[in-house]
């Protein structure tokens, strides 16, 4: 059932936030079928072993919400990195380039397996250790203060103005655990970007690291972050108020949420005064 959810999360989130994604590169929806391939399935394996961490851990506690969503977030770092390393590349394709261009991916995929042919699995995986280091802490911190922000909104199946309520603290975690991991993302994005055009700019993580603060300063690692945040809010809204509601319906009618209940139909014979 959590993998439903993940799965429904992730379509409603993809749909909301492809095109703030690509504000910081070129071409508002270039790029998107590794969206459309990855991230439902990738949002699929997120809540799916989050609920299932959950399960295991028994109890329902702040600390158990950060060490599910920690499992979560470092077991789908095996199919969240090829994935952005293909978008990346994808987005990055053309850049500069006036007229004349012959594109030298096709889609996704075909981005994946030329980078296969040409650097080995080493190459597909190009990003792991520095998506791991981002993905882990950052999907407890997601998932954290998503229980914190839902606990003190009193976001109970039975609660007024539910939708809104889930929508906001949903928006808050997603902008929370962007903040907290952004600098990570950026050097991740460097060196899935490092290599395109057959030069390779970085030898290692540090090296990265060294050479963006030697070039941009400090500031390197907050660039781009505004339009991140901008996108951060709905689409992280939209993927939790989904996965949210549809656990909420799954469990049963008695747990449907007011926001979403029909106003009940008055019968002549209710409406009429009795004398009992």
């Amino acid at each position: 059932m959590d993998f439903i959810a993940g799965c429904l999360g992730g379509a409603a989130g993809v749909l909301v936030g492809h095109p703030f994604d690509t504000v910081k590169v070129f071409g508002l929806y270039k790029g998107i079928g590794s969206p459309i391939m990855g991230l439902t399935f990738i949002n699929a394996i997120v809540f799916g072993v989050q609920g299932n961490t959950m399960r295991w851990l028994g109890e329902d506690t702040p600390r158990n919400q950060f060490l599910a969503g920690a499992t979560a977030g470092a077991i789908q770092t095996v199919v969240c990195c090829p994935m952005e390393l293909a978008k990346t590349r994808m987005q990055m394709q053309g850049t500069g380039v006036k007229t004349g261009y012959k594109k030298m991916y096709k889609n996704s995929f075909d981005c994946l397996l030329r980078i296969y042919k040409h650097e080995g699995l080493r190459g597909v995986n190009r990003g792991m250790v520095t998506t791991l280091v981002r993905e882990t802490p950052a999907f407890g911190v997601y998932f954290l203060s998503y229980d914190l922000l839902t606990r003190s909104l009193g976001c109970e199946p039975d609660a007024r103005f539910l939708i809104p309520k889930l929508l906001f603290a949903g928006g808050m975690a997603g902008v929370t655990c962007w903040v907290c991991n952004y600098p990570v993302d950026v050097i991740k994005s460097r060196l899935q970007a490092d290599g395109v055009g057959g030069v390779n700019q970085y030898s290692s993580i540090a090296d990265c690291i060294r050479q963006s603060v030697r070039k941009e300063g400090y500031m390197v690692f907050t660039r781009g972050l505004t339009p991140t945040l901008l996108r951060a809010f709905p689409v992280n809204a939209a993927t939790f108020a989904t996965v949210t509601l549809f656990l909420m319906y799954a469990q049963g009618e008695d747990r449907r949420p007011k926001d979403c209940e029909p106003a009940p139909i008055q019968t002549e014979d209710q409406t009429r005064p009795t004398n009992l």
